[in-house]
């Protein structure tokens, strides 16, 4: 299962949580009760190194 990153706009308290892609997103901040989180998006952590990958490869 994926971690996604979660941050209250209300307070600005992060968590991390374990959740299929199939579950709903957390709305509710454990820290100050309100439905303002949101999902935090960054880069994603996978290089390929090695023959046969290539950084312009589009297929």
């Amino acid at each position: 299962m994926p971690v996604y990153v979660y941050q209250c706009k209300n307070c600005g308290h992060i968590l991390e949580e374990h959740q299929s892609f199939t579950d709903e997103p957390l709305k509710t901040c454990p820290n100050c009760g309100q439905d303002q989180l949101r999902k935090k998006f960054g880069n994603v952590g996978v290089v390929f190194k090695g023959s046969g990958f290539y950084s312009n490869d589009k297929g």
